[in-house]
């Protein structure tokens, strides 16, 4: 998918939304899906991840990468944020 793809998809859903044909969890689930197949298309062998963190912290818990593997999403991660705590990351499914 290219910019303008992805440009015309997002202003598609959000159309829909102001007409009614859109709950904002499903605008916002439109719009997350045109983003992340736009950016693990756009540098081809990526994938989102999502990080999980400990429970009752927040840290890096629910933050999303996008990588080339499980070990350079754990880097972005921390990269993002200033005090991760502890974390795992997994493959965002649907991806």
């Amino acid at each position: 998918m290219d910019r303008i793809s992805a440009l015309r998809n997002v202003e598609d859903a959000l159309a829909n939304f102001e007409e009614g044909e859109l709950s904002l969890a499903e605008l916002e689930r439109e719009v997350r899906g045109v983003l992340r197949t736009y950016a693990t298309e756009f540098e081809g062998d990526l994938r989102a991840y999502r990080a999980a963190g400990e429970t009752g912290s927040a840290g890096a818990d629910g933050v999303v990468v996008v990588a080339a593997s499980r070990p350079e999403a754990r880097e972005r991660v921390a990269a993002l944020v200033d005090d991760p705590g502890r974390f795992e990351v997994e493959p965002v499914e649907g991806n």
